[in-house]
């Protein structure tokens, strides 16, 4: 404990003498990620995709751009190796950075000639190494170790959810999480190693491996831990402060309670991102310690040189202006809207089956603007109301829907959640949500065994009723999109995005996305074209929360009534104490500054 003690305090002081210098290192990565390297990646992902007349990247055409579309091919990898070469560069910035902050002759120049030596490490061979380095490695161990840019890197929640749905599932993640922590730990100083010694990246992995095989980890682990929570701590007695005293500022009479609000709340996220930053300066010294001749630490106190303290100052003025303006919006409700209730499979809370029209009965009282079910094609080219693609599961049946008439699969029972019903056809589910004037969204499943004609059929038969209705229809399968648009361009369709890749582009007239990669660029580059963009599948109330701040037009979920309570929790009158106590719990800040 006092050695873990005694590193904290040696680094926290390293932090205070040079905090300006750390604060433009790391902010300044994080400024350029934000507003320069992500959108300008985003748009040339756009404009290649564009230009090979590719509206998305999923798994259901990877395999026909890679055969059909060589310069699309090209156009990507090039894309992703110059990613490579910028993640890698910010690794090295860093890493410089904090040999050189702190020295007597600390310049900015000599960050950059040392970290152009460091680019010549690089070559075709070690990027590809260097691509599994980073896809395996770092994301395990980034809790202490990843750069502003890495930060936005994120695997889609329902494929955690996925991986989650069985013993053998969780168990084999597990022992996966295991091994590349392991491997995060023994090939940690890998990158610092590139960047102190200038070893190439095979050699400096080798070292790695070596080192930390001979270190005492568990000292280390230990000084982390205690880094953590004695961060963790100060970071929350911070924002204990802010709140507690606009608690009392909101007794203050007139519109002063809001002046004071919109102070503390800029200055609350402000504050936030240093102490993020000081944290980031602790652990990564922390980190990095073992190479104790490469890192220099100041005995004096440093006097911030002028022109340093300017550009600091400019850069916190213009963010400071952006966010005082967000927050005004924020703190009186102006920029923000009440999003759309959907209720996820036609269930909430587990009051019945998915999908059958006893869970709608109890559903509709909740009074969700849309119930979103899912169809599947019959052997007899009808329509029942079924999500999984297999019968075993709900029904106990190894069958396929597209294996049986909708008369046998009408005559099924499924059970879930304790309940049990029928499988109900899309006609006498429509029918049912028609007598409780309950509006729709509509996933149509597609399959291989579907009939070629089965979107014309759908079209013939439901489409002037879904428009009468008002009802909306999405898909995971853009030809279904597009060809429903083609067949009736009035339809109101929505095309079903699990990960956030690139900016929208397509003929569906708004977007379903997987709410842990969408974010609020997506959502307002959607809206520049006047599409909206709904959040699946929001089971958490500080999420729903954080979905309409992000300006989500509509949230899928399967609890409905906690939807409801979160909405009108976040949207009603509430005491500017407690907004700012709703942003401090909501807005996540750890990918950077939240303007």
């Amino acid at each position: 404990m006092k050695n873990a003690y005694r590193s904290f305090r040696r680094y926290s002081r390293q932090f205070k003498q040079n905090w300006l210098e750390y604060l433009l290192l790391f902010g300044g990565l994080d400024l350029v990620n934000q507003f320069m390297v992500i959108p300008l990646f985003r748009w040339i992902t756009t404009f290649v995709l564009q230009a090979g007349e590719i509206p998305f990247i999923s798994y259901q055409n990877v395999i026909l751009i890679m055969t059909h579309h060589p310069f699309v091919v090209g156009g990507l990898l090039i894309e992703l190796i110059c990613l490579l070469v910028i993640i890698y560069s910010e690794f090295m910035l860093l890493l410089i950075g904090f040999r050189w902050i702190g020295i007597d002759d600390f310049r900015w120049r000599h960050i950059f000639v040392q970290l152009t030596e460091a680019l010549r490490l690089l070559n075709i061979s070690s990027l590809i190494v260097l691509l599994g380095y980073f896809l395996l490695v770092i994301p395990f161990a980034d809790t202490i170790f990843r750069t502003p840019l890495l930060a936005k890197i994120q695997v889609p929640q329902f494929i955690v959810d996925y991986l989650t749905r069985s013993p053998w599932m969780i168990g084999s993640l597990v022992i996966f999480y295991i091994i590349m922590t392991v491997l995060g730990i023994r090939l940690i100083l890998t990158m610092p190693l590139m960047a102190y010694q200038h070893l190439h990246l095979i050699l400096a992995m080798r070292r790695s491996w070596k080192m930390t095989g001979k270190m005492r980890w568990a000292r280390l682990i230990g000084q982390l831990i205690f880094a953590t929570v004695v961060i963790g701590l100060m970071t929350g007695i911070f924002y204990l402060v802010i709140y507690l005293l606009q608690v009392g500022l909101d007794l203050l009479p007139g519109k002063l309670p809001l002046f004071t609000a919109i102070f503390n709340l800029s200055f609350l996220q402000l504050g936030g991102e240093i102490l993020a930053v000081w944290a980031g300066t602790v652990i990564l010294l922390i980190i990095v310690n073992p190479l104790t001749d490469v890192v220099t630490l100041s005995t004096e106190p440093e006097h911030p040189s002028r022109g340093l303290l300017k550009t600091v100052t400019l850069i916190f003025l213009v963010i400071g202006l952006t966010t005082v303006t967000n927050n005004a919006f924020y703190l009186v409700g102006s920029n923000l809207h009440r999003p759309i209730t959907i209720s996820h499979r036609g269930v909430a809370e587990e009051n019945g089956v998915q999908n059958t029209i006893p869970a709608m009965d109890k559903t509709v009282k909740l009074k969700p603007d849309y119930i979103e079910i899912d169809l599947h094609e019959t052997k007899d080219h009808q329509f029942v109301v079924m999500h999984d693609e297999n019968l075993k599961k709900l029904a106990g049946v190894n069958k396929i829907p597209h294996e049986l008439t909708l008369n046998q699969l009408t005559n099924l029972t499924v059970r879930e959640n304790g309940h049990h019903a029928k499988i109900a056809s899309f006609d006498q589910y429509l029918n049912a949500a028609e007598k409780h004037h309950q509006k729709l969204l509509v996933e149509i499943k597609t399959t291989p065994h579907d009939s070629k004609q089965m979107l014309q059929n759908f079209n013939a038969k439901y489409g002037s009723r879904l428009l009468r209705d008002h009802d909306q229809i999405h898909s995971l399968d853009y030809s279904a999109v597009a060809g429903l648009k083609k067949l009736n361009p009035r339809l109101a369709v929505l095309y079903i995005q699990p990960y956030n890749f690139g900016y929208p582009q397509s003929v569906a007239d708004g977007y379903s996305m997987e709410y842990s990669t969408l974010n609020q660029d997506f959502i307002t580059q959607a809206h520049w074209k006047h599409q909206p963009v709904y959040a699946w599948t929001v089971n958490e109330p500080g999420i729903m929360k954080q979905m309409i701040y992000d300006r989500a037009d509509g949230i899928i979920t399967d609890n409905l009534g906690e939807l409801n309570a979160a909405i009108n929790d976040f949207m009603g009158k509430q005491s500017y104490a407690n907004r700012i106590l709703n942003y401090i719990i909501v807005v996540p800040t750890k990918n950077g500054i939240e303007p």
